[in-house]
């Protein structure tokens, strides 16, 4: 018995830690849509280009980057961030998330320059 929990017990460890892993994977991955979808809906809406970073950047993971442009009445907003491990594998196991957002401008609105 001793011997079969020795062999198990680190296979469940790492088990549990990649669950943990990709829960967090996926957590980034779903702030940064909505951070998209935020910032989106914010330069549709013609707030001025810095607060619409400064909307995004907040919704979105620690060190996001977030990219806004116009074209043909549309504005787009990509939000792309680095997923990183928990503990010391931060740095080796980490994955690129990101999202993009489109919506319409409002008529009316004044234009984003991007």
């Amino acid at each position: 018995m001793t011997a079969e929990t020795a062999v198990v017990l680190p296979v469940l460890v790492m088990l549990i830690g990649m669950l943990v892993w990709g829960v967090l994977v996926g957590a980034a991955q779903v702030r940064c849509v909505d951070a998209a979808r935020e910032g989106a809906r914010a330069a549709a809406r013609g707030d001025p280009e810095g607060q619409v970073l400064d909307l995004a950047r907040r919704s979105a993971p620690p060190g996001a980057a977030v990219e806004l442009s116009e074209s043909d009445g549309t504005v787009m907003v990509r939000v792309s961030a680095v997923s990183r491990a928990p503990g010391g594998l931060g740095g080796l196991l980490s994955l690129p998330v990101a999202a993009t957002a489109v919506a319409a401008r409002e008529p009316g609105g004044p234009g984003v320059s991007g």
